[in-house]
């Protein structure tokens, strides 16, 4: 039997992961379909090539490192559509609360969108998915230096533009 991922383990790995994958997309790309797609093109691109994954243990970070390459893409693809997408108002205990947590909301996407990839990728990661710096460093392909660094500015820069009047 040739060395890599077994089919079995991709498996158990697609029963135990495929929810947190799914919401990595989700923090990517805002889009539930294109997620369920995203990750699905994951699983099946990560089957197609099992042999080149040498250590079982590595197959999450290939499928998480897999999501976010596809979810790039997608953006790439899409980003004028998604621009153009009206979002329904949340369903709150009045129209003051919900017009305001609205704004807030539609502030701190404004000031994702206007942080570098990198940086917008590393703070999705790190603290929307809850992931350690090491492991924001390999699914993104950085060093632990490079992760701390495009978090710190990254910060800052959603800081400075939270705090700039609407």
């Amino acid at each position: 039997m040739a060395a890599g991922t077994t089919v079995d383990h991709l498996t158990e790995t697609y029963r135990a992961h495929y929810r947190s994958l799914l919401g990595l997309a989700a923090l990517l790309l805002d889009d539930t379909a294109s997620c369920e797609d995203v990750v699905q093109e994951a699983f099946i691109r990560v089957h197609s090539a099992r042999g080149r994954v040498r250590d079982p243990e590595k197959t999450l970070a290939y499928l998480r490192q897999t999501v976010v390459n596809l979810s790039r893409s997608a953006l790439r693809r899409r980003i004028l559509g998604l621009k153009l997408l009206s979002k329904p108002m949340p369903d709150m205990a009045s129209a003051e609360e919900g017009a305001y947590e609205q704004l807030e909301r539609d502030q701190l996407i404004k000031a994702m969108r206007g942080l570098q990839r990198r940086q917008r990728e590393v703070l999705v990661l790190r603290y929307f998915a809850d992931m350690t710096e090491a492991q924001v460093a390999e699914t993104l392909g950085l060093s632990l230096g490079s992760v701390k660094a495009y978090g710190s500015r990254g910060i800052a820069a959603l800081r400075v533009a939270m705090e700039a009047p609407v």
